[in-house]
C-alpha cells in the first residue's frame, strides 16, 4: 500500500490533462449550463403565462373549489347556531301544540282555545270599533276610535306583507280558517293574533283609564291569546315572540302619525 500511493502519484504527474491548461477540458462549461437553466425557466415561465393568460376561468375555479368545499365542509359559527335555534323552535312549539287536532293530548280544549284566538282576530275588532265610531258623540272618543281604527288596519296590512314574504309553515300542516283568509293571515311568520293583541293591549293601556286589574287581566289576556296559537299548532314560538314586537312596533308608529281630532272630524263627515 505505500508503494502503490507514489506510484499513483506519479502517474497523475505525468497524465498530460491534468496540468493547467488542459483543465478546462475535463470540466464542463459553467456558462452554456446557466445559459441553458436560464433558457428553460424563461420557457417555463412563458409557457406558464400563457396558461394562466389562455385559462383565467379555470384558474379562478381551481382556486375557487378548494374555498368552497371547505365552506360546505365548515360551515359558519352562526349558521350552526341558527339552524340549532331553528330546530330547538320546531321541536319545542310541536310538543306545545296539545291542541293540534282532535287527536291530540288536550285536543277535547281546542274549540275552546280556537274561541280564545278570536277575540285576537282582525275582523271582530275592526267591525267592534266601526259600531263604536258610529255611536261615539264625543270628540275625544271619536279620535281614540279612529286611531284605533287606523291601527287594526295598519297591523293587517303589515302582517300580511310579512308573511308573504317571510312564507314560513306552522309546526303542523293546519288549513286556515275563513277568517283568516280574509284578513291574509295564512302563513306562520309572524302571528297576526300575537301582532294584533300586544298592539291592542299597549294602546288600551295609554290611552283609556283602567284600574289595575283591569291592567293585569288585559296583559294576561295578550299573552294567553299569543300562546293559544302555539298551542292549536299554527305558529311556532319564535312567530309569536317576533309578533308580540311587531305590534309594539306598529303602536309606536301610530303614535307618531296620529290623527288629530280636526281631522277625524273631516274624516266622519265625508263618510
Amino acid at each position: 500500500m505505500p508503494a502503490s500511493q507514489p506510484r499513483s502519484r506519479a502517474r497523475d504527474r505525468n497524465n498530460v490533462l491534468n496540468r493547467a491548461e488542459f483543465l478546462s477540458l475535463n470540466q464542463p462549461l459553467k456558462g452554456n449550463q446557466e445559459n441553458r437553466s436560464s433558457g428553460r425557466k424563461q420557457s417555463g415561465q412563458a409557457g406558464g403565462a400563457g396558461t394562466q393568460s389562455s385559462n383565467p376561468k379555470e384558474r379562478r375555479q381551481s382556486q375557487q373549489l378548494p374555498e368552497e368545499d371547505c365552506m360546505q365542509l365548515n360551515p359558519s359559527f352562526k349558521g350552526i347556531a341558527f339552524n340549532s335555534l331553528l330546530a330547538i323552535d320546531i321541536c319545542i312549539s310541536k310538543r306545545l301544540g296539545v291542541c293540534a287536532s282532535t287527536a291530540s293530548s288536550w285536543g277535547g280544549a281546542r274549540s275552546m282555545i280556537n274561541l280564545l284566538g278570536i277575540t285576537g282576530h282582525g275582523i271582530p275588532w275592526i267591525a267592534g270599533t266601526l259600531i263604536c265610531l258610529v255611536k261615539s258623540s264625543t270628540l275625544a272618543g271619536q279620535e281614540v276610535l279612529m286611531n284605533l281604527l287606523l291601527a287594526l288596519l295598519l297591523d293587517i296590512t303589515i302582517v300580511a306583507g310579512l308573511q308573504k314574504l317571510a312564507k314560513r309553515k306552522g309546526p303542523y300542516d293546519i288549513t286556515p280558517g275563513l277568517l283568516d283568509y280574509l284578513t291574509m293571515d295564512t302563513y306562520a311568520f309572524p302571528a297576526g293574533h300575537a301582532s294584533r293583541v300586544a298592539m291592542l293591549s299597549k294602546f288600551f293601556l295609554n290611552h283609556l283609564v283602567l284600574a289595575i286589574p283591569l291592567r293585569i287581566l288585559l296583559v294576561l289576556w295578550a299573552f294567553c291569546v299569543g300562546f293559544s296559537r302555539v298551542m292549536i299548532g299554527r305558529h311556532h314560538i319564535t312567530d309569536v315572540l317576533s309578533g308580540f314586537v311587531f305590534g309594539y312596533l306598529q303602536f309606536r308608529l301610530v303614535e307618531l302619525i296620529w290623527i288629530s281630532s280636526n281631522t277625524c272630524q273631516m274624516l266622519i263627515s265625508i263618510w
